[in-house]
C-alpha cells in the first residue's frame, strides 16, 4: 500500500516537472516570436522613416498646397467684434 502510494507521488511530480517543462519552453519560443515581430516592426518604421526624409530632402525649398480635410467644421471660425472701451 505504502509502495503504491509511494510510485504514485513519483509519477505526480514527473507529471510536474514535465508540464513546467514545456510551459518553460513554450514560453520562451513565444518570447523569440515577439522579439522577431518587434525588430521587423522597428525595421519597418526605420524605413518609412528613412523614406519620408529622403522625400523631404528632396522637396526642399518648394511649396506645396494640400488639402487636409474636406469637411467644413463650424468651430474653426470664429466671428470677433470689436468692443469699444
Amino acid at each position: 500500500m505504502i509502495l503504491l502510494s509511494v510510485t504514485g507521488l513519483f509519477k505526480m511530480l514527473l507529471i510536474i516537472l514535465g508540464v513546467i517543462f514545456l510551459l518553460r519552453i513554450i514560453g520562451k519560443l513565444a518570447q523569440a516570436r515577439r522579439n522577431v515581430a518587434d525588430q521587423d516592426r522597428m525595421l519597418r518604421d526605420e524605413a518609412a522613416a528613412r523614406k519620408l526624409k529622403e522625400e523631404s530632402r528632396k522637396n526642399l525649398g518648394k511649396t506645396t498646397i494640400s488639402k487636409v480635410d474636406g469637411r467644413i467644421n463650424d468651430t474653426e471660425f470664429t466671428d470677433f467684434e470689436e468692443i469699444k472701451d
